[in-house]
């Protein structure tokens, strides 16, 4: 008998009920994929997080009482966090840099097609970022790194092993782990390992923090 896939569990985060009841619609649909619950508000996440254990989190930028960046903050400091994507009208929102800072595992824009925000949805549950390198590199490009946060990043860098360092910097390029693998001559497995060492040393939670940092400090 084939192994039955576990559904993802999904809470939407909109103060558009609009919105929520068009994705719940959608998502329910989407093979493999449930939708456990809804909040309204950033101020109601925590709650509906601890009460619906959902895996992934479609999280609204902009709504009236807490905003999706402090909300999405909060979620990724709880004890085994779900994954928070990102939602935002335009791809070039100012403030999709800063939830990506605070834990986000990607972005989506709202008018996405149904077929892609499913696909997102279940590559973030399977431990992959949904940002592309192009993406990446595009909203990289409109933040403007300060003197001292270059300094703290290149300090926070200087903690890791050569081997780190590397495999940080293939990162920043937007290379897979199977690209970093044979880009360093090791297995998988080894890069895997080292990324998990390397969120450990710096304190972050998820690999494109990684690329985050290695921009500050100049290095992609």
């Amino acid at each position: 008998m084939a192994a039955v896939t576990p559904l993802v569990r999904v809470l939407l985060v909109d103060d558009d009920a609009l919105v929520r009841a068009g994705l719940s619609m959608m998502l329910d649909g989407a093979d493999g994929i449930a939708v456990v619950g809804e909040a309204g508000d950033g101020d109601q996440v925590c709650r509906a997080v601890e009460t619906h254990a959902p895996d992934v989190v479609l999280m609204d930028l902009r709504m009236p009482r807490m905003d999706g960046i402090t909300a999405t903050r909060l979620v990724r400091d709880r004890p085994r966090p779900p994954d928070v994507i990102v939602l935002t009208t335009f791809d070039a929102d100012a403030d999709v840099l800063r939830a990506l800072r605070a834990g986000a595992s990607g972005f989506l824009v709202k008018d996405s097609p149904p077929a892609e925000i499913a696909a997102a949805i279940r590559r973030v549950a399977a431990g992959d970022p949904i940002l592309s390198p192009s993406i990446t590199r595009r909203l990289m490009n409109h933040a403007v790194v300060e003197g001292d946060t270059r300094e703290r990043a290149q300090a926070a860098l200087d903690d890791l092993s050569p081997r780190e360092r590397e495999v940080v910097v293939a990162i920043a390029d937007g290379q897979t782990n199977a690209e970093i693998a044979a880009r360093l001559a090791m297995s998988v497995a080894t890069v895997k390992a080292h990324i998990t060492h390397t969120l450990v040393k710096l304190g972050l939670t998820n690999r494109t923090q990684i690329a985050l940092l290695a921009h500050d400090a100049g290095l992609a």
